[in-house]
């Protein structure tokens, strides 16, 4: 059978000895920039020596070297001068981050933003795209505020407190009951309930503003924009700048979540102003509120509909007057519904559910269908007028297919919130079934609950499929691993075949995620239709099913019961591992895992996504290597692990002309192209990379076929520069026993590139490869004060 090669250290194309300067050219200074991937660490274990300095920097993300290293000096193959970029607090550092886990449908919903395919000639369809993205992100928080109205408004203070038997039973909640007291009229129950929601919008607001002073407020060195060309995306100066846009997002957002509160207000109310009962002042006025909000709800359609991205530029327009007063004047308008609520209404008793909950939830999953479509369609038609080797996975549907994660995550962490609270103020029967003392939550979001298991059903069946196709390619490959090794002689032993094929294999389930989010995003649509069909009756799926065949009925009541219990249990879980985080710093590293991957992308759809963390880690980056090549005219190569790879190659094309001829880049372990090509190929497709090898022709890429994550560019040579790639290198090292290593090398996958004497070959060739092609002119960096860089640091 044919061996697949595997690339062997000491090739070094462009020669060189790794030394720096020569008989005609004094030494100059040489250093590394290292820059870590996913789960972080420590600048001692990146430098592999404890005593380390900051040189600068701040305590969420900064640069150290080895404090025998703090002067400049020529590049020592020996002893490496390197510099460390420490990231990781960006993400996990603060507490605080722990409560990033309420917003991940908000992040996944940002990250359907970044997956359209490039829109060469379908400037219409980009526009309809993001318009799309962000009304349905607009609609997550929607889903999100009335989520916790339906906990406040509905459950506690409608149905429970409406309640004598459940009020009875809920000692902080029969102050609240039925009664002569004050607070014993529904209105005035809502209204101090509706303070819950309303508090969570302000804490959203909060967090978006603390993030967006600390990440969106750093701005990468001023440069004139590229001129003419096939310049990549990520190479305009405004694309890492988006201040503005998330400062607009955000009030809109913020008064959207307040107006939800209100209208969720007005129609309780409504329904009793407007019945025989009713009076005739609070009738009115409750009319003239409900046009002030249906106003309100345009206004912030419209808003929605104007906050595009400018990237050509750092976006650093002023905010709309209009923008800016959006909040204020929703939270004056809720204040006028709280005391319209609160007013006293002789006769009126809560019974059943709040008015309107029942329909609230069936309209938004409605409307986050159409939007879906029409992302879909507008997401299509660019991905077939896309170049064909910039077509992206699942035919350009990626986005839709992660908004519909996004938009499902929404609804079953809402309904499991809602049946858990259900559950807790009636644990004597469940609620809305015969014998309960509250209705529970809407229909719609006990249907919800009911689909979860066969979801997880095919979740199973997907998993089982891809281990068993991962075994079977473990077994085709093991009588070839030998072959990869032709230097050493020796006998092949079944045991370490097996684990190195099986580690190729496992790793090349990657290359089939696509199908498998396709298939798992397919079956969520279709359960979620059922789901809101089925709600349409009015009954519980236990109950609507009840007169069906036997097995039918059973399996509607296991699953109801089964969905009702894991959605409890996934509320516990998350409460479970925010208690965790938030007490150990390791906990939250582990956690930040999920925000390192998720939120490198900028907030262009909503604004209380997690930040952006390269917003942040971009600018340090390029102003690093700017001022430091400026000041000392000397070269750097930037080395880059896995996402680090990924902050190395944006910061590269931050920079201008003049200071990329002092740089080289070394990506190891790199997912540009195997999972950023594939997922976001406007931004890192075949041709953006290309013209990334065009800017930065010194440029060289390592990767293993044990590497679940890292994989090849697969950019060709060009111009006189070589191809970038080389891989796959050896994992394990070696096979066998040698004489130089007595003891069996582990098969490292996606961990310690620099372990593979590759690895040093490569960065001296890249510092050789700097220092022949050194330019006459210096790098072009503006006069900043405070900037960092310096002849020593």
């Amino acid at each position: 059978m044919a061996i697949e090669g595997i690339a062997r250290p000491g090739a070094r194309p462009g020669g060189g000895t790794g030394t720096a300067g020569g008989a005609d050219h004094p030494p100059e200074p040489a250093m590394e920039l290292l820059v870590h991937g996913v789960g972080g660490t420590t600048a001692g274990e990146m430098l592999g020596d404890p005593r380390v300095t900051r040189v600068t920097g701040d305590d969420t993300a900064s640069i150290h070297r080895r404090t025998d290293d703090l002067e400049d000096r020529p590049w020592d193959d020996r002893t490496p001068l390197r510099e460390a970029y420490c990231w990781c607090n960006l993400t996990s550092g603060d507490a605080s981050r722990v409560l990033w886990l309420l917003l991940l449908p908000f992040m996944i919903v940002n990250l359907a933003h970044w997956m359209r395919p490039p829109s060469r000639g379908a400037r219409r369809s980009h526009t309809v795209h993001d318009v799309l993205l962000r009304l349905l992100a607009l609609s997550l928080t929607v889903l999100f505020v009335a989520g916790v109205c339906a906990v406040s408004l509905d459950l506690v203070a409608w149905q429970c407190a409406g309640s004598a038997a459940c009020a009875a039973d809920t000692a902080w909640i029969e102050p609240f009951g039925p009664g002569e007291g004050w607070w014993s009229r529904p209105g005035r129950r809502l209204a101090l309930a509706a303070l819950l929601p309303a508090g969570l919008v302000v804490l959203l607001w909060w967090l978006s503003y603390r993030t967006w002073s600390a990440y969106e407020s750093a701005s990468p060195p001023p440069r004139p924009r590229p001129d003419g060309g096939d310049h990549a995306t990520l190479s305009l100066p405004g694309f890492w700048y988006g201040r503005g846009l998330v400062a607009r997002l955000r009030a809109t957002h913020t008064a959207a979540g307040l107006l939800t509160v209100a209208t969720a207000l007005l129609v309780a109310t409504g329904e009793y102003d407007r019945g025989p009962d009713g009076g005739t002042g609070t009738q009115a006025a409750g009319w003239l509120l409900t046009a002030v909000t249906a106003a309100a709800w345009a206004v912030v359609t419209v808003q929605q509909l104007r906050h595009g991205r400018t990237e050509e530029e750092p976006d650093e327009r002023p905010e709309p007057p209009a923008a800016r007063a959006l909040p204020w004047g929703a939270l004056a308008l809720l204040g006028l519904v709280l005391a319209h609520a609160a007013w006293d209404r002789p006769g009126w008793e809560a019974a059943g559910r709040l008015p309107g909950a029942a329909g609230v939830f069936p309209v938004l999953m409605l409307v986050q269908v159409v939007l879906i479509v029409g992302l879909a369609l507008a997401a299509h038609r660019m991905h077939r007028r896309a170049p064909r080797e910039d077509r992206g996975a699942l035919h350009g549907l990626g986005g839709a297919c992660v908004a519909v994660l996004a938009c499902g995550l929404g609804g079953i962490l809402t309904a499991g919130v809602a049946q858990r609270v259900a559950d807790w103020l009636d644990p004597a029967a469940v609620p809305g079934e015969p014998g309960a003392v509250i209705a529970g939550p809407p229909i719609v979001l006990t249907w919800a609950a009911a689909v979860i298991p066969p979801l997880l059903a095919v979740v199973l069946v997907l998993a089982v499929a891809a281990l068993v196709h991962a075994f079977r390619e473990a077994r085709r490959l093991a009588p070839g691993i030998t072959g990869r090794y032709p230097d050493e002689q020796v006998e092949p032993l079944r045991e370490r075949s097996r684990a190195i094929a099986s580690a190729i294999a496992l790793a090349r389930l990657t290359d089939r995620v696509s199908l498998l989010i396709g298939l798992l995003t397919g079956t969520a649509l279709v359960l979620g239709v059922v789901a809101a069909a089925g709600s349409a009756t009015g009954d519980t799926p236990s109950r609507a099913l009840d007169d069906g065949p036997a097995a039918v009925s059973w399996l509607a009541d296991a699953c109801q019961e089964l969905g009702s219990w894991l959605l409890g249990a996934g509320v516990l879980l998350v409460l479970a591992l925010g208690r965790w985080a938030y007490r150990d710093a390791s906990a939250r590293r582990t956690v930040g895992i999920l925000w390192d991957v998720g939120t490198f992308w900028p907030r262009a759809a909503h604004p209380f996504a997690p930040p952006c963390y390269a917003e942040r880690a971009v600018p340090d980056l390029s102003w690093r290597m700017a001022t430091w090549a400026e000041a000392t005219r000397g070269r750097l190569v930037i080395s880059g692990h896995s996402q680090g790879s990924v902050l190395a190659a944006a910061a590269v094309w931050q920079l201008d002309a003049a200071t990329r001829a002092r740089i080289g880049l070394l990506t190891h372990g790199s997912p540009l192209a195997r999972l950023y090509g594939r997922w976001f190929p406007a931004y890192f497709g075949p041709r953006a990379l290309a013209a990334l090898h065009r800017d930065m022709p010194r440029w060289r890429n390592l990767w293993r076929d044990t590497d679940p994550i890292g994989g090849p560019v697969g950019v060709a040579a060009v111009d006189g520069a070589p191809a970038v790639d080389l891989g796959p290198l050896a994992d394990p090292l070696h096979y066998g026993r040698t004489p130089r290593r007595p003891l069996p090398e582990p098969i490292l996958g996606h961990a310690d590139y620099a372990a593979d004497p590759a690895f040093g070959a490569e960065r001296a060739a890249l510092f050789d490869r700097v220092a022949a092609t050194g330019p006459e002119a210096s790098p072009t960096v503006p006069a900043r004060r405070g900037a960092a860089g310096s002849t020593g640091p």
